[in-house]
């Protein structure tokens, strides 16, 4: 009855004749039409709003879900968020945990050359106090007069009045801020903050998810080099080869600029280079490091790990000159330790500023825990080997003694027994000089000349009596040879000098012995020379019965496959052996 009632009286009105009222009745239908196309407009002004975040955040969920390598993600989004927001350039900065800084990673425009190179503290600018206050600016106006701003001239900022900036967040922690601005003054509306907004949570979750997707790429990396180093570490090494084999695993699959194993000498008190896969010639060169002394020294004195940003520039690091040259930055020295005892130290470097996290460096320990005990393996395994050869080489030596006391029991000249002993004193000790060489060289081939110059050394002191001057010495090439021929060469050495002595110079006060060494055509020529009394005319070193002759020709021919002569010839006595070297 009341909607009947209002209906009447609106009628009424309508049928009235008096123009006043109709002329009334007209603009008030006015007024309410402009105010119904006015709120109209401000629906589709809205609606185009949420049609534009929601055609925004459509670009940005295709650009995060397609493109999985970051820079190119971050240059897509840039471009759209400067597009949507109808603003002239954008930039997106993130923050670098290795250096506490926030670094351009992505503009617009001609500002993309400075991407990398623009950093920024936290509080820094602008965009600097977004990311440590953590909320959103919107400067109308003249932001370079804003007292925030931080003026970098090559980016020519000058020119842009407005700006409005956004962190990046995840999980409640800053990880970036995206900014936009434009020549002219522009007053950002909240619709415009929130759509920034939106892209930056879209941004922040997508990187989010690309860290995750990279930590578990690492991991998995991490566990194939583990699993590598331990299939490969567990043969049966050498110790060379296993520390060259954990250097280049462990810089091949970990990614790293250079690794180094040093190992302790502990007699020393000293970490020695011994292994690396670095090029320089420099690098390899490195003096060793006293324990406690740099960074590695640190390491092994205090039995941890010692991570260190940036080399060059620690005062505690030795070789920050080297360092420099070889582009080397963050540093990692991790402990090589056997039953908790320290035998060395892994050192990985990196070429640029690296974060080492928790679990690169527990990977990193579980390497060189492996790598510590195939070195106390591969040690074992050296330690066996030498015994064994000392073994075979004893044997071997005793047989050869045993078997010039044989040949000279055919021999009755010896008139008393010290003479005899004094003969088999003299092979044994030419024998000895040929081992002393050997461990002092630390090698498996002994030098010819060095045994020339002990043999005659130690032949002079003990047959020269007091009264003769028997000069001595050695010319020629130097020829490097192995064990067996080594000690042949030393016995025939020791009965050419000891005859030479006992009877060229058995009526001389004075004289000279001189030996020389040739190497041709892989041939060996080895010749005595002495200017005392010569061998008789008739002397003939294929028929002759002395004990001593029959040594060396049976050392000649036996052992090394060569040839042996002896003659005398304007006052000089010369013996010639020549032999063929494996």
């Amino acid at each position: 009855m009341r909607v009947l009632k209002l209906w009447r009286q609106r009628q009424r009105r309508w049928q009235s004749d008096d123009p006043v009222e109709l002329r009334a009745e007209l603009e008030r239908k006015e007024r309410e039409l402009q105010e119904a196309r006015r709120a109209l407009r401000q629906l589709e002004h809205k609606l185009a709003d949420r049609e534009a975040e929601i055609e925004a955040l459509r670009k940005i969920s295709e650009a995060t879900g397609s493109a999985f390598a970051s820079e190119a993600m971050l240059q897509s989004i840039a471009e759209i968020a400067m597009r949507i927001t109808e603003t002239e350039i954008c930039h997106i900065f993130l923050f670098d945990e290795t250096r506490e800084e926030l670094v351009l990673r992505a503009a617009t425009g001609d500002d993309a050359r400075f991407i990398n190179e623009i950093r920024l503290k936290p509080g820094e600018g602008i965009t600097g106090w977004v990311a440590k206050e953590r909320r959103p600016v919107a400067v109308a106006r003249a932001a370079y007069k804003d007292p925030r701003f931080k003026l970098y001239p090559a980016l020519n900022e000058q020119q842009y009045e407005s700006m409005l900036a956004v962190p990046l967040v995840v999980n409640n922690e800053v990880i970036g801020v995206i900014s936009v601005r434009t020549r002219k003054p522009k007053e950002y509306q909240q619709d415009q903050i929130r759509l920034l907004s939106g892209i930056a949570s879209h941004l922040a979750g997508a990187l989010n998810q690309l860290s995750r997707i990279e930590q578990l790429e690492r991991t998995a990396t991490q566990v194939a080099t583990l699993s590598e180093i331990s299939r490969t570490l567990t043969g049966n090494l050498y110790l060379e080869e296993v520390l060259q084999l954990l250097v280049h695993i462990t810089a091949q699959t970990l990614g790293y600029k250079i690794v180094t194993v040093m190992l302790l000498d502990e007699e020393k008190g000293e970490l020695v280079l011994k292994a690396t896969q670095a090029e320089s010639e420099e690098y390899r060169k490195k003096p060793p490091l006293r324990v406690g002394e740099s960074i590695a020294g640190r390491a092994v004195a205090e039995n941890r790990v010692i991570v260190v940003p940036d080399v060059r520039a620690h005062p505690n690091y030795r070789f920050p000159d080297i360092a420099a040259r070889e582009g080397l930055h963050s540093m990692v020295s991790v402990p090589l330790r056997v039953r908790e005892q320290v035998i060395g130290v892994l050192n990985c470097y990196t070429d640029r500023p690296h974060l080492f996290t928790d679990e690169e460096l527990r990977t990193l320990e579980a390497v060189a825990s492996q790598a510590a005990l195939a070195i106390d393996h591969a040690k074992l395994m050296v330690r066996s080997a030498i015994l064994q050869e000392m073994h075979h080489r004893v044997k071997n030596n005793l047989q050869q003694i045993a078997s010039l006391m044989r040949l000279q029991m055919h021999y009755s000249r010896y008139k008393t027994v010290e003479e005899v002993i004094q003969d088999s004193l003299s092979r044994i000790l030419a024998i000895a000089q040929v081992h002393e060489l050997l461990s002092r060289e630390d090698l498996d081939m002994v030098s010819l000349r060095k045994i020339a110059s002990s043999i005659l050394h130690n032949t002079k002191q003990a047959l020269v009596p007091p009264g003769k001057q028997i000069h001595s010495r050695v010319e020629g090439e130097d020829v490097l040879l192995p064990l067996q021929q080594a000690t042949a060469v030393a016995l025939i050495l020791n009965e050419l000098i000891q005859n030479a002595i006992e009877h060229g110079f058995k009526d001389r006060t004075e004289g000279e012995i001189s030996v020389r060494v040739e190497f041709t055509n892989g041939h060996v020529l080895l010749e005595v020379a002495n200017d005392g009394e010569p061998l008789p005319p008739d002397f003939d070193a294929a028929r002759s019965n002395t004990l001593g002759v029959k040594i060396i020709d049976n050392l000649v021919r036996g052992t090394l496959r060569g040839r042996f002569e002896i003659s005398s010839a304007d006052s000089r006595t010369v013996a010639r052996v020549v032999f063929p070297r494996p």
